[in-house]
């Protein structure tokens, strides 16, 4: 888990995939399409990355640094 003045973000190995989620996700803008789950939730987002995938670091590093700020 990640804090700044509260939690940021949370990461969980999952069996197929690594899992970030962001307990205030769904204030966060992701103009990249990062957010693939909890797409439903009123307040939280998380993005699984699979073995294979390719992270857009940019994207992310912008999103974590939003995150922190809200």
């Amino acid at each position: 888990m990640w804090t700044h003045d509260g939690n940021i973000c949370i990461g969980e190995a999952l069996k197929n995939a690594m899992r970030l989620t962001f307990p205030n996700g769904a204030s966060l803008s992701d103009p990249a399409g990062l957010f693939n789950r909890r797409l439903d939730s009123k307040t939280v987002r998380a993005i699984d990355f699979g073995e294979n995938d390719t992270v857009d670091e940019a994207a992310l590093s912008a999103l974590i640094a939003q995150a922190v700020r809200v």
